[in-house]
């Protein structure tokens, strides 16, 4: 009663194509690749921020000065 035989998943899975079709579910495989592959690139490009850091552009912004025009540069202050 602990584990399920093979011929138990075979059945599920047999269940599942018939429920969702093969088409939909190479849909969502192919959903779920590229989501990984945007991930990757996500986690790549993100080491880019970092150098950017290290060249001294505060985080969040290019190197160049190229911030959107919609930044607001804030001080927080103390009460006293």
């Amino acid at each position: 009663m602990g584990s399920f035989s093979i011929w138990h998943w075979l059945i599920v899975l047999l269940i599942v194509v018939m429920v969702f079709g093969t088409k939909k579910l190479k849909n969502m495989g192919s959903d779920l690749g590229g989501a990984v592959k945007g991930f990757k690139d996500g986690m790549k490009t993100g080491g880019d921020a970092d150098k950017d850091a290290a060249a001294g552009a505060p985080a969040g912004q290019v190197a160049d000065g190229s911030a959107a025009k919609t930044t607001i540069d804030v001080e927080a202050k103390q009460k006293s």
